[in-house]
């Protein structure tokens, strides 16, 4: 339909304008819209998924244990009792 509006334009642009914005564009725009649930599945599961991996990775990520600071010589007793 959208096709024959434009044919029979007066000029070629007129037809290509036609073409387009009364054709192509109302056709995207729908074809958008009817895409938003599909999109919105698709980007939660690969955040679920990263959550995943981030999860999973963690324990390896921790690193390794940091020792505890030495205490100076001067607070360390040879024996504890005195």
């Amino acid at each position: 339909m959208t096709l024959m509006m434009a044919i029979t334009e007066e000029t070629v642009v007129a037809g290509i304008m036609t073409f387009f914005l009364y054709g192509v564009l109302p056709a995207l725009i729908i074809m958008y819209i009817a895409g938003s649930g599909q999109r919105r599945r698709r980007r939660e599961q690969e955040t679920r998924d990263r959550l995943a991996a981030m999860q999973a990775r963690q324990p390896m990520d921790a690193g390794p244990e940091v020792p505890a600071p030495e205490q100076p010589a001067s607070s360390v007793r040879a024996n504890p009792d005195q």
